[in-house]
């Protein structure tokens, strides 16, 4: 995947509000099932450097082996990367602590080389949207065992997530150049998708599905090969990439909200909604919730959608009692139905701790709502920095450039994000074609 076009340093894209965040986000989370090496059962495979060994097991089979073989580093370490994935996909925060007291084990069973029990660290910060400290564990990582390539992995995806671009491209790369496995091959199509460079992005995610070992790996491809195509209008592509991966994994969350989304996109608003009940019945993440509760708005069903917003609500409550940093999706909702003034607290502080170009956009968004439309623009501009193609990005930009009196620059941006992406938003998108006319029609 050698690459060497000059990028932006951290200057300008989770889990996401509509479809281009949501693409975005995919990359924050490929350090878990099918994409740092462990199977959807729970399983981990070995597939770093030979110094790296992890057990394997399915989640009940490592909790029975750590019982039984209380000194053994390596099962510990499996249990907790195993917790992490669970946490991940349930959206269950105190399964992170049951992880970090596994992990926290393996490391007093074994205190030297542990690379496994690092790389499992690395992923629980991430996973906590703690990515100083995943960059620390993934650094530990891979000195202690240079030939990991799922250490390379977590060291890439916190460098992204710190807005650290070239130095995620350089991981990457040295991650491919060891193992060009599925989950290499799908961060090498994630550094391509954050530039905007769409079509390699896809022929990249390609490659990294007919490598795919696992169903998770398998399901993870198709989720992203939708969301690109989402990117690029096709919606009939995107659908298709969603059922052809539903058919082997018809329970995956995340393949059934790409489906919802390739489905309204299409206009078969019911069984969106269908796919979005599913996918939250599931695991509640916060997207889902949004995506549905926005579409539902969009359909002026407001009972239905004031359900899911109360549902995060709550989940913001929690979130706040934690102390962990905002999602986009938490600054999003809060700014369009919530506190503005609120949600620019909220994305102030999560820049601090991830200055990620979907934080810059859900910053940008805020800003706009909260009347302070010059610091917005200078958030968005660094949104878009890399060149990513998002719809959503551009929306924002488009009508923070018309607060202040850019027609001319906020008609170029809903153009580009009409051309590419529609249907982009199931609120905004109407909202962007009306505002596009009126500045047509303005003398």
């Amino acid at each position: 995947m050698h690459d060497h076009t000059s990028t932006p340093g951290p200057t300008r894209s989770g889990s996401r509000v509509r479809s281009a965040v949501v693409a975005l986000t995919l990359g924050a989370a490929l350090f878990t099932a099918g994409a740092i090496g462990l199977a959807p059962d729970g399983n981990t495979t070995a597939r770093s450097g030979p110094r790296t060994a992890p057990a394997r097991g399915s989640l009940g089979a490592l909790q029975a082996r750590v019982r039984k073989t209380p000194k053994d580093a390596g099962a510990w370490a499996a249990l907790g990367m195993s917790y992490v994935q669970q946490a991940r996909t349930t959206a269950d925060p105190a399964t992170y602590d049951r992880a970090e007291k596994a992990l926290r084990r393996s490391l007093a069973e074994q205190r030297d080389d542990n690379t496994n029990a690092q790389i499992g660290m690395g992923a629980l910060a991430a996973a906590r949207h703690d990515f100083p400290t995943a960059l620390a564990w993934a650094r530990r990582a891979t000195a202690t065992d240079p030939y990991s390539s799922v250490a390379y992995g977590v060291l890439a995806d916190a460098y992204t997530q710190l807005g650290q671009y070239p130095a995620s491209y350089r991981a990457v790369q040295r991650m491919n150049d060891l193992r060009p496995d599925a989950p290499a091959l799908a961060r090498a199509s994630y550094t391509f998708e954050l530039r905007g460079r769409t079509d390699q992005a896809v022929t990249l995610m390609r490659r990294s599905l007919d490598a795919a070992s696992t169903t998770g790996e398998r399901s993870f491809a198709h989720t992203v090969l939708s969301t690109l195509a989402l990117q690029t209008g096709d919606t009939r592509r995107a659908l298709r990439e969603a059922e052809t991966g539903l058919r082997n994994a018809p329970g995956d969350s995340a393949l059934l909200e790409a489906r919802a989304r390739a489905r309204a996109a299409l206009g078969r608003t019911r069984q969106a909604v269908g796919d979005y009940q599913a996918a939250i019945a599931v695991a509640p993440l916060p997207h889902y919730l949004l995506g549905l509760g926005e579409l539902q708005q969009s359909l002026g069903h407001r009972e239905q959608a004031e359900a899911q917003y109360a549902v995060l609500r709550g989940q913001e409550t929690i979130r706040r009692t934690g102390r962990t940093p905002a999602d986009t999706d938490a600054i999003l909702f809060e700014a369009d139905h919530g506190s503005p003034a609120r949600a620019v607290t909220m994305a102030q502080e999560a820049l601090r701790a991830r200055p990620f170009i979907a934080v810059h956009d859900a910053c940008a968004w805020a800003l706009h709502r909260a009347g302070r439309d010059g610091e917005a623009l200078r958030q968005a501009d660094q949104a878009l920095a890399l060149g990513t193609r998002s719809a959503l990005f551009r929306y924002h930009r488009a009508v923070i450039r018309h607060a202040l009196g850019d027609d001319t620059a906020a008609r170029s941006d809903l153009e580009a994000a009409l051309r590419t992406e529609p249907h982009f938003h199931p609120l905004h998108a109407a909202t962007a074609r009306a505002l596009l006319q009126r500045i047509d029609e303005t003398p």
